[in-house]
């Protein structure tokens, strides 16, 4: 990360550039967090299992020392022997080693969840650029990891050097007890010692991942114009979207101007608007809207029907009716039965009378 970040990255990562980062297995992860609880978890393990293993492990070895003189050194016996100690060892350690390796899958799973992908074992040779090595190296993120690494030590240091200094003056008199009792102290004072530790580096892992996940969302921040070309690749190019949708409403506007001449008679606001009806008796169920328009469409649509000597009536409240609430190829509703008829009888009583003149 460099030490100053792109001002024009201001826009959120979209659920694309998430993902992508993704499968390239790059996540909001904390390597602190696995180390501190693995640290912990091995600690209380021990604790809470090392008395059973210094249990079995005393037992097997009075057994082993018991029957030693009765045991020959040859070479078979010693390669029993051999496998007889590796599998009481593994037979011990077993539980450890299968807790901490669940508590480092769970820890790793809870920050990135279920993920797999090989790019990161792909060849990057930007790695052994040496200037991009160098840039690596003086970066905020490294100067991070470094305040990391002294106040670890510092703070670990600390909790040693409090525990230690609260134990001196029984220090003194573990030259007076046995070696057991000895032992025991001593024990307990490295399980003081490491729980503490262990508490202190899982509160810091916290801090860092918190810290990891705020690095992580900076770092997939893109600039609007990432932002655009993502938009365009995923939904087109508004441009040539609009174009489209352009030429579709010109379509349309055309195909029903041509729909005008068949109509029966044009319906006006009486400026504003024009909506053309069309009935032919016994083929349609109730008089449908032609075209309708506003503005200049409304003109066009007054020009054409004069122009194919289709009536024009004026009804203001008809008009603003059928253009709000009919679409072009929908029948009228039964509610203007009744305008609309008394209309059409009205034009086909001037036709009429226009033929027999």
């Amino acid at each position: 990360m460099p030490w100053f970040k792109d001002d024009e990255r201001t826009e959120p990562a979209t659920p694309k550039r998430r993902q992508e980062a993704r499968e390239k297995g790059q996540v909001a992860k904390s390597r602190e967090l696995p180390s501190a609880f693995l640290i912990l978890g091995g600690v209380l393990i021990l604790y809470f299992y090392g008395q059973y293993m210094q249990r079995f492990l005393s037992q097997t070895t009075r057994e082993f020392l018991a029957h030693a003189g009765e045991f020959s050194l040859s070479d078979t016996n010693l390669n029993l022997l051999g496998h007889y100690v590796l599998k009481i060892m593994a037979y011990n350690l077993l539980p450890v080693f299968l807790s901490l390796m669940i508590i480092g899958v769970l820890t790793n799973y809870v920050q990135t969840g279920w993920i797999f992908t090989t790019k990161p074992l792909e060849p990057d040779f930007s790695k052994i650029n040496p200037i991009a090595g160098l840039k690596r190296l003086i970066s905020m993120n490294a100067f991070v990891e470094l305040f990391k690494s002294i106040l670890k030590i510092i703070i670990i240091g600390f909790v040693i050097y409090k525990t230690i200094k609260a134990e001196l003056p029984h220090l003194s008199m573990l030259t007076a007890m046995p070696y057991p009792q000895v032992f025991s102290y001593t024990t307990k004072i490295a399980f003081k010692i490491c729980l503490q530790a262990g508490l202190v580096l899982c509160v810091l892992a916290f801090f860092d991942y918190f810290y990891q996940r705020h690095e992580y969302e900076e770092n997939l921040k893109m600039t609007k114009q990432e932002v655009k070309e993502e938009y365009k690749e995923r939904e087109g190019d508004p441009k040539v979207k609009a174009r489209i949708r352009s030429m579709q409403r010109e379509i349309a506007r055309r195909r029903m101007l041509e729909a005008v001449p068949k109509a029966d008679v044009v319906i006006t606001n009486p400026t504003h608007l024009a909506v053309a009806l069309q009935y032919k008796y016994g083929q349609m169920a109730a008089p449908k809207v032609v075209a309708k328009g506003a503005g200049f469409l409304a003109e066009k649509i007054k020009q054409i029907a004069r122009k194919h000597g289709i009536m024009i009536i004026e009804n203001k409240w008809l008009a603003q009716t059928l253009y709000k609430t009919v679409e072009v190829e929908d029948f009228i509703p039964p509610a203007l039965y009744q305008a609309v008829a008394e209309i059409l009888a009205y034009v086909y009583r001037l036709k009429g009378r226009r033929i027999t003149a």
